[in-house]
């Protein structure tokens, strides 16, 4: 049986070696709101009233608990434009031939 709490929860920002991480909690009046099997887009998750700094991307689906959106971003990636570090895409790339 999942958990939704009574209001939107967010998690501390964690990270690996090119994204930093975090999941956001729904309450469930929320989650019915929410489009079903797809990602949404950043100006969907903030009409839903999620509110964090720019360059957040909703990436997966967790599936035992899909109230649970997950968001990651490029590490370095400025919050108040949302742009991208410039040596993403070659960092991104090493990493995924290691």
């Amino acid at each position: 049986m999942p958990h939704y709490p009574n209001q939107i929860e967010y998690s501390e920002k964690y990270s690996d070696d090119v994204y930093e991480y975090r999941h956001v909690h729904l309450p469930k009046s929320l989650y019915k709101k929410m489009p079903r099997n797809r990602l949404l887009t950043e100006t969907e998750w903030r009409e839903l009233g999620i509110q964090q700094s720019r360059g957040w991307t909703h990436y997966e689906i967790h599936r035992p608990e899909p109230h649970i959106m997950l968001f990651r971003r490029p590490i370095g990636t400025d919050p108040q434009t949302g742009l991208v570090p410039q040596n993403f895409s070659l960092r991104q790339l090493r990493n995924e031939c290691n």
